[in-house]
């Protein structure tokens, strides 16, 4: 007996009532109320337009046909605000700000009423909403153009954001300082090639200089090989052999010396001394003769294999933020930390940003771009630098996070003016980690010169050379530099260093430099008080 087949019952009580609104399932929940409320239009198809609407805006375009939304006479308006103000553009791939502009386009038609019951006409009414909306709009797209400058793509900066605490963000003294600091970048694209170059992420079609890699490659190659043999003297003495014809006297035998006694034979022998046809012993003897001789053989032949250099990992910076940064280095350094965000935002890489003074002077920030990670941005750009510099603090901050598995891969940025100094315990444990884990340590030196605190930290030093006449930028008194001085109100020439090269350290304190020649002539305190008690100089052995 077949078992009966059980059918799940639809209830269909609402099902008429509920049609109408099937429209509601391509809407998001956001759109749900302005449009089933909405006072222009019919519902159902107010609905469908809505949908349209949203779909084509998500394409960067305006929907075709036109919907029945809104009506035939605001249509045409309606239109020329999306085209003037390019709105379609800007909602392209992002739903969030696509709903927002769908609700305020809904809030200010439905405003229409309200003009109609203080006198207005219906065409005067329309043309009030439009202006509001195009004016409401035209303002948040200069808000919006100002974000896309700073950041590139938005990502999800408007994504579950208020739009009113954007705003309010975007209108604060600490955003007009990342505008100011935005312009700045476009005058440092070198920025850029040295931001995207750290990190070990991704492989890049360049060689890696510093890469020690070699390979074994099995190659034919030309070898000299000695190779002996006997060669045979003739009439050389040595051993007899036989007798044969020959003109050499002290070789003819007895016989033939017999000729020249006799008074008519003698003849004879003189005819055949000149004829070589002498009767003689043959002799010769045997040389062993070594000679190089060439051959090709197929032997292992050592080369070297860089592998490809990597980049656009995780970032790790570290920003001077001392006294001795004020005016034309800080400007930089903001830049710096500014093309950071954006280089990690654009691509996708997650970058962390150390702030240091003084000892216990350290300001961790993480770089996002959301409303939470703009605005501390905008506080850290917008503060001015003092205090001392401690870069130790920063350091082993830094280490402790390359331990972490999403840093793994990082790279550290130093931007600095180079005034500081790393504890030899410090800098032998960055080496370790560097030659161990291979990070990559890029320094940009806004100064006038190398030191040694940079030198021994960082693998390339990039020399920002003209940092003075950035003072005017944005510097914490607001007061632009003057032409001919720089920060500190010093004369130089427009836009330049005043030393001929930034190599001043090496070239004239050699010895001051804490590279490996050094390291090993020099001795520890300890070992020298030791030597001098026990009356040891220098040259003796230790």
């Amino acid at each position: 007996m077949s078992t009966p087949v059980v059918r799940a019952v639809t209830p269909r009580l609402f099902e008429t009532q509920e049609a109408p609104l099937a429209p509601l399932d391509r809407l998001p929940r956001g759109l749900w109320l302005g449009g089933m409320t909405h006072a222009g239009g019919e519902l159902v198809s107010r609905l469908a337009a809505l949908a349209a609407w949203r779909d084509a805006l998500l394409r960067g375009t305006l929907p075709e046909p036109a919907p029945a939304w809104p009506a035939s006479a605001l249509q045409a308006g309606v239109r020329e605000v999306f085209v003037r103000l390019k709105l379609a553009d800007y909602c392209a791939h992002r739903d969030e700000l696509a709903d927002t502009v769908l609700q305020g386009l809904l809030f200010h038609l439905d405003l229409i009423v309200d003009y109609r019951d203080r006198g207005a006409d219906a065409a005067e009414a329309c043309v009030m909403a439009l202006e509001a909306f195009a004016a409401d709009w035209a303002e948040r797209c200069g808000e919006l153009d100002e974000l896309i400058g700073a950041f590139g793509d938005l990502g999800d900066l408007l994504k579950n954001t208020r739009w009113d605490a954007l705003r309010g963000l975007l209108r604060s003294s600490e955003w007009r300082e990342v505008v100011r600091i935005r312009r700045l970048i476009e005058r440092l694209p070198e920025l850029l090639r040295i931001i995207r170059g750290l990190g070990r992420a991704r492989p890049t079609a360049v060689d890696d200089a510093a890469s020690q890699a070699v390979h074994t490659v099995i190659e034919a190659a030309q070898v000299q090989s000695p190779l002996a043999r006997r060669l045979r003297v003739p009439d050389m003495p040595g051993e007899t052999r036989g007798v044969h014809r020959s003109g050499r006297i002290a070789r003819m035998l007895p016989a033939e010396a017999m000729l020249l006694g006799h008074p008519q034979l003698r003849l004879v022998w003189h005819a055949r001394h000149a004829e070589r046809t002498l009767l003689a012993y043959e002799d010769d003897d045997h040389l062993q003769e070594t000679r190089q001789a060439r051959a090709l053989v197929q032997r292992p032949s050592p080369r070297p294999a860089p592998a490809k250099r990597l980049e656009m990992g995780p970032m790790l910076v570290c920003v001077d933020t001392s006294g001795s940064m004020r005016g034309g280095a800080e400007v930089v350094a903001k830049a710096v930390v500014l093309e950071a965000a954006r280089s990690a935002h654009a691509q996708g890489r997650a970058c962390h940003v150390f702030a240091f003074g003084g000892p216990n002077e350290v300001v961790e920030m993480a770089v996002g771009v959301d409303l939470e990670g703009v605005g501390r941005l905008a506080r850290f750009l917008a503060q001015g630098f003092g205090g001392g510099t401690d870069i130790g603090a920063p350091l082993e901050r830094a280490l402790v996070r390359l331990e972490e598995a999403e840093w793994q891969l990082a790279d550290l940025l130093i931007a600095s003016d180079g005034e500081f100094g790393a504890t030899p315990a410090l800098a032998e444990r960055l080496l370790t980690v560097r030659r161990e884990q291979g990070l990559r340590v890029q320094g940009i030196l806004i100064g006038d010169r190398e030191t040694i605190g940079l030198l021994e930290l960082a693998d390339h030093i990039h020399w920002v050379r003209d940092w003075r006449r950035y003072a005017g930028v944005g510097a914490a008194d607001g007061r632009p530099a003057a032409a001919g001085e720089n920060a500190r109100g010093e004369g130089l020439e427009a836009g330049g260093s005043p030393v001929h090269s930034q190599h001043l350290t090496a070239t004239y304190f050699p010895g001051a430099l804490r590279n490996p020649e050094n390291r090993a002539r020099t001795v520890s305190p300890e070992t020298a008080a030791a030597a001098v008690r026990s009356g040891q100089h220098r040259g003796d052995p230790a």
